[in-house]
């Protein structure tokens, strides 16, 4: 049964902002819902809020106010809050005709049913993930693409080899949250329940375009990564040659001083 929301509106503000690492969902599962998976409660006045265990809600009907304050009592759930928190604004209108349509910051639904808003609240949640790590994957490609230009040179700073490892932890964690956690590319649960509304997600990850960024960004991830291990193994190379350069050097010096005493001293 779709439960509908605003039924006095026409119009509803929404806010989907990248919060934090993670969000401790159980602990709000065991109090009032107004439904699972992703978990929606009610917020502000006339509002309601819907969460994502990795870190991202979406805020129906908010006022700045009733933000601030909703976001003050979730802090103590958030895990590595974000500091400056990713951002997506929209309306939403309703519009019977045309279901799922985009047109700059405003999306059209047929009636603000719960679930309808829950896969609003999806794709938005899921663009403002691509956000944040489309940004971080553009600084590390920033970082790293000066170690690229000096793979030639063989001497390099400890400082140099700890940041290029960093880079390539970093990649490694953005792959993972990608993939473990955020599952972005793949439908929410919900769409088993309502198959009906699966034209209105595919529809909105369609403008959303969930998949092509998704794949632009794995794309840059795997050339980030690849460009770290390629400076590794050049600096493991260039290494190993200095050692054997230092050897043979040794060996030469061994023979140079072996012949001074079989010369001089003989």
């Amino acid at each position: 049964m779709h439960k509908a929301l605003f039924v006095d509106k026409s119009t509803v503000k929404v806010r989907a902002l990248l919060i934090g690492q993670s969000i401790n969902i159980k602990a709000l599962e065991k109090t009032d819902y107004l439904a699972l998976n992703p978990l929606v409660v009610a917020a502000g006045k006339q509002g309601c809020a819907i969460l994502f265990r990795y870190g991202a809600i979406a805020l129906f009907n908010l006022t700045p106010a009733e933000e601030k304050e909703f976001l003050a009592n979730l802090n103590p759930l958030i895990t590595s809050p974000v500091d400056s928190p990713e951002v997506e604004e929209v309306e939403i209108h309703q519009d019977a005709t045309n279901p799922g349509r985009v047109e700059g910051d405003i999306i059209f639904l047929p009636q603000f049913n719960l679930e309808s808003l829950q896969i609003v609240a999806d794709i938005l949640a899921k663009s403002v993930i691509l956000a944040y790590y489309e940004a971080r994957t553009a600084s590390a490609f920033d970082r790293i693409e000066p170690f690229a230009v000096r793979l030639q040179h063989a001497r390099w700073s400890r400082h140099q080899v700890r940041e290029l490892l960093q880079q390539l932890g970093n990649t490694l964690s953005i792959d993972h949250k990608m993939v473990g956690r955020v599952e972005i590319i793949d439908k929410p649960e919900l769409l088993w329940e309502y198959p009906e509304l699966e034209p209105l997600y595919r529809r909105l990850a369609l403008e959303y375009e969930v998949r092509e960024r998704h794949l632009v960004l794995e794309r840059k991830l795997e050339l980030v990564f690849r460009t770290a291990e390629t400076a590794l193994g050049l600096l493991q190379h260039n290494t190993n040659l200095r050692v054997e350069w230092y050897i043979v050097i040794l060996i030469v010096v061994e023979i140079i001083l072996s012949l001074y005493d079989l010369v001089f001293r003989g």
